[in-house]
């Protein structure tokens, strides 16, 4: 099953690319990053509309059949890791191709994103810098993955 993370913005050299990068190249097959970015200054509604529009657009890149989209967001559902992992296990068990997981904006996601989800989810009830977002989902795929696999890494 393929993994995608479709992200508004793009990751410079850092830190947070480099947390990254530590956990995304420990999940097989890889996970693959697509950045998407608008460059035009926009009032903030009108931005919203269009990274939501560029996502979109990234996420039709891919196979559009037995696709799952799930929308990153602070109203989403809040799961533990064990249940993450129990999720994509039933993606895989059901046939899902591909799982694309959505990193809005500092605004968040315009609605059509969160319309095409097919589950949103929470990181927790904090604000996370995006940037940090996507290594906390790279780290909880890689976790899943050790579930799945029976490996002691997760522990409760």
């Amino acid at each position: 099953m393929k993994l995608r993370i479709l992200a508004v913005g793009r990751m410079k050299t850092g830190p947070e690319q480099a947390l990254y990068e530590h956990y995304a190249r420990r999940v097989k097959p890889a996970i693959e990053l697509k950045e998407v970015e608008e460059k035009r200054r926009l009032p903030a509604a009108e931005l919203k509309a269009r990274e939501a529009e560029l996502l979109l657009s990234a996420l039709e890149d891919g196979k559009p059949d037995r696709k799952v989209v799930i929308a990153l967001d602070e109203k989403g559902k809040s799961l533990t890791s064990r249940d993450f992992a129990a999720r994509l296990q039933r993606f895989e068990d059901e046939g899902t191709a591909e799982v694309a997981f959505l990193i809005g904006g500092a605004d968040g996601h315009g609605g059509v994103v969160l319309q095409r989800a097919d589950l949103t989810l929470s990181l927790g009830a904090m604000t996370w810098p995006h940037l940090m977002v996507r290594a906390m989902l790279a780290e909880q795929l890689y976790r899943a993955q050790q579930i799945r696999a029976g490996h002691p890494y997760h522990r409760d």
